[in-house]
């Protein structure tokens, strides 16, 4: 899962670093435990393996705005989707002129960790 989170994270424009690998783990196995906690399940099951490495890329970029800002400043989100349809669902992430850059970066780093959390109910357990 590490490499499709850095082929995830260099699809955005992002430059890996050396030192990027500690968090990168953290913010896999972060979102792995999620993603396990919420199914009650042993595994991320195949299915989420997609949203997990969304979610995680997602983990990973909003920890370096937080800790790191000058790290992401060459973030290029031309390069990431700027709108989704899927069925009568319709969603927009950045709109020209309408949005900082800053909102831009919020919204799509919102998309990354929240998109797909309604396919966990099909992955789902019942605890007893």
């Amino acid at each position: 899962m590490l490499e499709m989170v850095k082929k995830r994270l260099e699809s955005f424009g992002y430059a890996l670093k050396a030192e990027d690998d500690a968090a990168l783990f953290f913010s896999i196995d972060k979102v792995c435990s999620t993603i396990k906690n919420d199914c009650n399940l042993q595994k991320v099951p195949d299915g989420l393996l997609r949203i997990a490495v969304d979610m995680a890329a997602g983990e990973f970029l909003t920890a370096k705005k937080t800790f790191s800002p000058d790290s992401i400043a060459g973030l290029d989100l031309g390069l990431a989707v700027k709108q989704l349809q899927i069925g009568d669902t319709n969603t927009v992430f950045a709109t020209e002129g309408n949005q900082t850059s800053e909102q831009r970066l919020n919204s799509f780093l919102n998309y990354l960790l929240t998109y797909g959390r309604d396919e966990f109910s099909c992955y789902r357990k019942i605890r007893w």
